[in-house]
């Protein structure tokens, strides 16, 4: 588990910074529904347990967390320009 602690460290961070920059009307949603964790991570046994205990949002692992990235990811390639003008837009 030692060599997972860093990086899960900078996730955790990562996850309480977007909460916080997270505006009311979009965080009362995220705290209503939870947090819906995907990918290589999600496969970590209690990550749903630590994600809810260090931000206090309901988190639950994705049924296929591997294939809701391979699915997130042809969505966004298929909708490449709308994409690209969210991800600016959010850099903004």
């Amino acid at each position: 588990m030692n060599g997972v602690k860093e990086p899960l460290s900078e996730i955790i961070g990562a996850v309480k910074q977007v909460l916080q920059k997270t505006p009311p009307e979009l965080a009362s949603d995220v705290m209503d529904k939870g947090i819906l964790i995907t990918g290589g991570g999600a496969l970590l046994r209690g990550i749903e347990k630590l994600f809810t205990k260090v931000t206090g949002v309901p988190c639950q692992v994705a049924d296929e967390p591997l294939m809701c990235v391979v699915k997130g990811t042809g969505i966004a390639v298929e909708n490449l320009d709308a994409y690209k003008r969210s991800v600016l837009w959010a850099k903004a």
